[in-house]
């Protein structure tokens, strides 16, 4: 391709750069202009981070630039963002999200267009302060907390190497064979949840996995001799991985090129690259300092670092030179043109393999097969045995996934505990991809992020599973589930001090509250057979959302009235008063505590007339997404009402006037003892009902009326 005349003069500086630079003027203008745009950026928002974008520009025309054009020929389209065979990109160091946003506006993405680059970090625009997957199109995840991302790719290319496994066939081997970029940072790696991630990534051999690891040296305190002083390479190739070192992309990109070309061709190790960089490059005063990581240069700064940049005009703000934009065109036109070979691939492939593309479709389309949940077990009182509501989930996953083989996941070395085997699916493994039982060791966090990035790929529902207390390990990645509207199954069992010997250490008392404060977390705590079935059917249908399904270890009593379709509602009456008019007494339980409240509830009635409703409320967030009428019909909220449940009491008093709960960490003995000796015998609970049904007569009758409050809306939309 002949280069363009220069449009301007070239400073002294921009001479010598160009003089030293190993490759074409166009790819070194190219390379300078993402640098000065994110600069720009940054400096109009008034906040944000310029210095990495500044020092990863030459990784990101790489993965940005078709083969022909001496690129990665990442496969991605503007023209369909969700193209399922495209090569996905994670930018781990969200932070650096201005870098992201310039490469998807030269690649013409609309959500990236000029002004929305000039409304950086603005109320409403889609390039927020952190790439948001729901806001702006060509961004895979929600990135920022450092370590997430990179835990991500490690689920998409999971989801990738599975999918490709399982539909491609001997005449269509490529309908799924993308790869998964990565650039990330030295913070990155300092999270546990990366090498928590990049562990079982060695041990799986994904091959389709490049991280190109910015080695800027740099944090936000200093230099990363502060704190970061491991050698790299030496850890991540204990972990199995192939690591390349590229010690300059400041003079040219032929090293990184032949590392990523040698990390492409690597297909039984996911392979780093470890990318010497300086941070906020072409700065004078500010390059290779963390004075340029979180602030914006300055103006002045600004104009003088343009004035280094070859190509670059100091005079001039988000300048896109015709030259470098009809390059970018003509990358993005290689894209399309990609997408549209696959698409003529899939549409032969759709005529040889019928019920591979129509599966395909469906899954890829987010639907529901048709009687996915018609196999879930109904419990039939006097007949079917009691049990744990853990071995009820069990039945429930299993008959859901014979209609729904898109269910892929495992549990954090606690099959066995977590009752979240599906029988007959094979392990994931290097040599067995098809495998659909995922194997996370015990690597809580990095499951649940390596969840979230299989959802993110799409065709899968991925579930996860462990203790309960250890979802406090999970918690950073179940929170971007939530913000990332990503319906994650969470399998959570042993969910009270009800597990009994083990302890206060496996405990949980005040997780149940934490999982339900967090917007767009369903929390579903059944308390038999039939509330396990409508958690399941409830966690299928909540596509945008992760539900938490939380399950016992011990043995619950069979409950007479209860009902898998009053479940789905939230919260129902599962034991109803005598006799006519509003009940004196209503407690409200879920779990374990369910049948203990109905057992008091008889023993109000028969020994001192005290006509008790006993509420199940397996899920408050579905509770409250009823009406009104269904909700003051189930809890009056004039009536004196009472909450039990086996964990912190925070969060029931919007429900209830008192409450039976924990307020101090669990003991170490068996599961009667200590539900006996917090209060949660059959025995106490009536008698606390009793005095709380005392205590509003002994003031006149008069009970304040929950229901009866303003509910204020405070979001402008």
């Amino acid at each position: 391709m002949e280069e363009p005349p220069a449009k301007r003069a070239c400073t002294d500086h921009q001479t010598a750069q160009l003089k030293a630079y190993k490759g074409t003027p166009l790819e070194l203008k190219c390379v300078n202009t993402i640098r000065a745009l994110a600069a720009d950026m940054v400096q109009k928002a008034n906040s944000g981070h310029p210095g990495a974008p500044m020092g990863c520009a030459p990784m990101a025309h790489l993965l940005w630039s078709s083969a022909a054009s001496g690129g990665t020929g990442r496969n991605h389209s503007a023209k369909n963002p969700n193209w399922w065979n495209r090569d996905r990109f994670v930018l781990s160091n969200g932070h650096a999200c201005a870098l992201q946003y310039v490469m998807l506006h030269l690649s013409g993405y609309e959500d990236c267009s000029m002004d929305q680059l000039k409304a950086f970090r603005q109320v409403g625009s889609s390039t927020p302060g952190h790439p948001e997957n729901f806001c702006t199109d060509g961004v895979e995840v929600c990135t920022g907390p450092l370590g997430q991302g990179i835990s991500n790719a490690v689920g998409m290319a999971i989801a990738a190497k599975h999918l490709g496994a399982t539909y491609n066939t001997t005449d269509f081997p490529n309908i799924i064979n993308s790869k998964t970029y990565v650039i990330c940072g030295d913070g990155c790696l300092q999270e546990g949840i990366s090498g928590e991630a990049c562990s079982l990534a060695g041990h799986l051999g994904l091959g389709d996995l490049i991280v190109l690891y910015d080695d800027n040296h740099i944090t936000i305190d200093g230099d990363t001799d502060l704190a970061f002083t491991e050698d790299v390479k030496m850890r991540y190739e204990s972990y199995g991985w192939q690591v390349l070192v590229v010690d300059d992309v400041a003079n040219g990109l032929d090293d990184l090129r032949a590392a990523i070309e040698e990390g492409k061709k690597c297909t039984d190790k996911p392979t780093l690259i470890k990318i010497r960089t300086e941070i906020g490059f072409g700065s004078p005063s500010k390059q290779g300092s963390a004075s340029s990581h979180g602030a914006p240069l300055g103006v002045p700064e600004i104009e003088a670092t343009k004035g280094r940049l070859y190509g670059c005009d100091p005079s001039q703000d988000f300048l896109v030179d015709e030259d470098v934009a009809a390059y970018f065109k003509e990358q993005a036109d290689a894209g399309d043109q990609a997408l549209a070979a696959w698409d003529a691939d899939f549409a032969k492939y759709k005529e040889a393999h019928p019920d591979k593309a129509n599966e395909l479709e469906r899954r890829f389309n987010g639907e529901i097969p048709e009687g996915a949940f018609d196999d879930l077990p109904t419990f039939v009182f006097g007949k079917d045995k009691a049990n744990a509501t853990r071995k009820f989930s069990e039945a429930c996953i299993n008959a859901v996934a014979k209609k729904m083989p898109e269910l892929m996941g495992g549990s954090a070395d606690l099959t066995g505990s977590n009752c979240c085997q599906i029988k007959g699916a094979g392990d994931f493994q290097k040599d067995t991809p098809e495998g659909s039982t995922l194997r996370f060791g015990v690597r809580e966090h990095a499951m649940a992020a390596i969840c979230n990035g299989m959802f993110a790929y799409g065709g899968l529902r991925p579930f996860c599973a462990t203790f309960l207390q250890f979802a406090g390990y999970a918690l950073g990645a179940m929170r971007c589930s939530a913000l990332s509207k990503f319906g994650v199954i969470y399998i959570m069992t042993h969910d009270s001090i009800g597990l009994g010997e083990d302890g206060p250490t496996h405990q949980p008392v005040e997780m149940l509250e934490s999982l339900r404060s967090m917007p767009n977390m369903c929390v579903v705590r059944a308390a038999d057979a039939n509330e396990m079935a409508a958690a399941y059917q409830i966690a299928i249908n909540n596509v945008h959302t992760p539900t938490v399904i939380c399950c016992t270890r011990g043995t619950v009593a069979p409950l007479e009235h209860s009902s898998r379709d009053k479940a789905m509602k939230g919260a129902y009456a599962v034991i109803e008063e005598e006799g006519e008019g509003a009940p004196d007494l209503v407690m409200i339980a879920t779990g374990s505590e369910v049948w203990r409240c109905v057992d008091a509830a008889k023993a109000l009635q028969s020994n001192h007339s005290i006509r008790t409703r006993v509420v199940s409320m397996p899920c408050q967030e579905l509770f409250l997404e009823q009406s009104e009428e269904y909700r003051r019909s189930v809890l009056p909220g004039n009536v004196p009402t009472m909450s039990v449940e086996a964990s912190a009491e925070h969060g029931w008093h919007r429900f209830s006037h008192a409450q039976i709960g924990v307020a101090r960490f669990g003991m170490s003995g068996p599961l009667e003892q200590l539900f006996q000796k917090y209060g949660f015998g059959a025995e106490n609970i009536a008698s606390k009902g009793k005095e709380l049904v005392d205590f509003y007569k002994n003031l006149g009758g008069n009970v304040p009326d929950l229901n009866c409050r303003p509910t204020f809306v405070n979001f402008q939309a």
